[in-house]
């Protein structure tokens, strides 16, 4: 009975464990597919050597690692500068206690899960164009208001459906210029002129378009889907970073999982 009584795990130390096991899961959705996971789980690794440490009374190395961590905070802050400001931007959205705010993240709140059926309709577009070398940027919204960069374009509210994309990015389309935006199944906006980011690098025959991509990516939690006008080659930007797909039922796939 004494080797159970030693534990003393009440419900504030329950509650403590889950909601921290729930911050690292949205902490590692939110910088998943990015540099920063490593840097991340390097981080996981010391703290937990460090608390190692203590529990056997390694009072040297303790107090190292002790100090590394302490010390390194503002470095952290810098080295997830983007992440940082994702999630204070998530928080701090005027959408939080909508269906698509922060509450949504935490699947027991959720009542059902949209089915994102317009997602078949965009990348099957996309492939289209791919095999006619038309260039394309399209946006998909999150939680995070896009509404900085929709005042640059012509607001809409169209539902989304393949027509209505070929007639906007036909190569003589007075709209064909610029991005895309799609909250849910709807068109909000063509036009759309977004952020360019120059301080990541990407290959050299990524252009514009793909670097704008980039960077509203970086800007915000939105996802961007972008076909190459010189390769017809199909890219999927999230959180910075690329991914070229070949097999559109996989990309299908995976975006509705980064939606929901």
């Amino acid at each position: 009975m004494d080797a159970i009584n030693f534990l003393d795990i009440g419900f504030l130390d329950i509650l403590d464990i889950v909601l921290v096991a729930v911050l690292l899961f949205y902490i590692f959705k939110l910088i998943r597919g990015t540099a920063a996971i490593n840097i991340f789980i390097g981080i996981a690794i010391i703290y937990l050597i460090w608390k190692l440490t203590q529990a056997l009374e390694m009072e040297l190395l303790s107090d190292i690692l002790g100090k590394f961590l302490g010390g390194g905070f503002i470095a952290l802050i810098i080295v997830f500068q983007q992440e940082i400001r994702k999630f204070l931007l998530m928080l701090g959205s005027t959408n939080i206690a909508t269906k698509k705010g922060l509450m949504k993240k935490f699947s027991f709140f959720n009542t059902e899960i949209a089915p994102n059926d317009h997602i078949d309709i965009i990348v099957s577009f996309c492939e289209d164009m791919s095999r006619i070398k038309t260039g394309v940027l399209i946006v998909l919204q999150r939680n995070n208001s896009l509404d900085f960069v929709k005042m640059t374009g012509d607001k809409m509210h169209i539902e989304v459906n393949k027509p209505i994309l070929k007639s906007i990015f036909y190569k003589n389309s007075p709209l064909h210029d610029g991005a895309v935006i799609i909250d849910n199944n709807v068109i909000t906006a063509t036009r759309v002129i977004l952020p360019i980011d120059n301080t990541i690098e990407i290959p050299a025959h990524f252009g514009l378009r793909h670097r704008a991509a980039l960077g509203i990516t970086v800007r915000s939690d939105a996802l961007s889907i972008v076909v190459s006008e010189e390769t017809g080659q199909i890219s999927y930007i999230n959180n910075g970073a690329f991914v070229l797909f070949e097999d559109g039922q996989e990309l299908i796939e995976i975006i509705k999982d980064d939606l929901n």
